[in-house]
């Protein structure tokens, strides 16, 4: 039964023609991060960037380093797309996307960690066995079939994160309509639709659209007979998001993930017409079964279980931020805080606290980050001490801060009588100096 369901052969018209998508949109990512800036204020202004938590090695390239670091990755995903060296070219821009998430926080994406986990899964996948310079080059590479697991892993993969996502937004500022409110108030400059944006009416449709694309969307293109009309909404969907949110290549990666869905006639006939159609079934079981099994219980297992994580951790993560990141919650909160950090000097006897001006240390899209995230501030201060000790000097950090979300009333947020320079960070725990309130739901 299982040989069956994972190892009957199917035509890969749609894998190798999303290929063809997802190379060109990787490629575009890169490609644009040069153009848009975006390298510049995440990788060239910043003195250092807030790499995950234990990577501290993971910092940008001196100089103008990254841009051509990012060059060099549109160069992968151009040879990604026109299938040269597939495996080996999608390996290299995985490596260096997975330098690129791990190495800042301050422009965190939920897409960005999406897109890590399908660089890795396009890794795997037969997708540069046909209409490649590959082939032309090997024809014995080439094949018009690859097996149904190829597709079901697809989509289970973003069957979890759209399920996660509306699930996420089932929390009460989200269904008063206070982060839809929020989120449209910041496009009020918008031409044209920046005023019809404020209305009542697109705070609600937006606050439930949202659950309910995210919940049905993945069930409804896989049913024939709600398909057609579902891909139409995704258009509209996502072209919104695109033109609203302005969220780079997602909303048109999330389309092309449609060729799975449609029937593999239809995917043929529409992008293939000269490729032979394989329909013959049949059931061909690969040597390495024994390790794509186990492997994907576990890849499967971490996605369910990782978005979770934080009805382990005691306080609201709305508040504390602990299980946030990679958890699919998108656009779910708004933060802003106030927080200064003062140092102490051990040898001095006074113990006088001095502030610190933040600017001296950061950019402005930086400030903004130590301002309200938990683990950015750890960070700083961690960083101050770092500095100081090359002075010479044994300090303690302290910092006073209190934070917003969604617009609500600024609370204090991190305990000032504690030593940040001299705490260790909790991965998997709560991280006591965070302050948790009565109020704040417990996990």
């Amino acid at each position: 039964m299982i040989n069956r369901w994972l190892f009957t052969q199917i035509d890969n018209s749609a894998l190798i023609i999303f290929r063809v998508f997802f190379g060109f949109l990787i490629a575009a990512e890169a490609i644009g991060a040069i153009f848009t800036g975006w390298i510049t204020r995440t990788m060239i202004e910043p003195q250092f960037t807030f790499n995950f938590i234990g990577l501290d090695f993971l910092q940008p390239l001196p100089g103008n380093g990254m841009y051509f670091y990012f060059a060099v990755m549109g160069i992968f995903g151009l040879l990604v797309m026109v299938g040269f060296k597939y495996r080996w070219s999608m390996l290299a821009y995985t490596i260096m996307w997975a330098g690129v998430y791990f190495m800042q926080k301050s422009s965190y994406n939920n897409h960005y960690y999406l897109l890590l986990l399908l660089l890795i899964m396009m890794s795997v996948l037969p997708a540069g066995n046909y209409f490649s310079i590959d082939v032309k080059r090997n024809p014995a590479l080439k094949k018009i079939s690859m097996p149904r697991w190829c597709v079901l892993a697809i989509i289970a993969q973003l069957w979890i994160v759209y399920t996660y996502a509306s699930v996420a937004k089932l929390y009460p500022d989200w269904l008063d309509y206070s982060v839809a409110k929020n989120l449209m108030l910041g496009r009020a400059y918008y031409p044209i639709i920046g005023d019809l944006l404020q209305g009542h009416w697109a705070h609600v449709s937006i606050t439930y659209f949202g659950i309910l694309f995210d919940l049905l969307i993945v069930p409804l293109l896989l049913w024939r007979r709600t398909r057609l009309a579902a891909f139409f909404f995704s258009i509209f969907f996502h072209i919104f998001n695109s033109i609203i949110f302005q969220i780079g290549i997602f909303p048109y990666l999330s389309l092309a993930f449609t060729v799975f869905f449609f029937s593999k006639e239809r995917i043929h006939a529409i992008f293939m017409k000269k490729k032979e159609f394989y329909d013959k079934n049949e059931v061909i079981v690969p040597s390495y079964k024994k390790i794509l099994i186990p492997v994907a219980i576990i890849w499967f297992a971490i996605q369910i279980v990782l978005p979770v994580r934080h009805w382990f951790i005691p306080g609201d993560v709305l508040w504390t931020e602990e299980g946030h990141r990679m958890s699919w919650r998108m656009m779910l909160r708004g933060r802003s805080g106030i927080t200064n950090f003062y140092v102490v000097d051990k040898a001095d006897p006074k113990a006088e606290r001095k502030y610190i001006n933040k600017k001296d240390y950061l950019s402005k899209k930086q400030l903004r980050t130590v301002a309200a995230k938990p683990d950015a501030i750890w960070q700083f201060a961690q960083r101050l001490k770092k500095i100081y000790a090359e002075e010479g000097k044994d300090i303690s950090v302290y910092v006073k801060s209190s934070v917003s979300v969604n617009g609500k009333k600024r609370r204090p947020f991190i305990d000032p009588e504690v030593d940040l320079a001299n705490t260790p960070w909790n991965y998997f725990t709560a991280n006591p100096w965070i302050i948790r309130y009565d109020d704040d739901k417990e996990k």
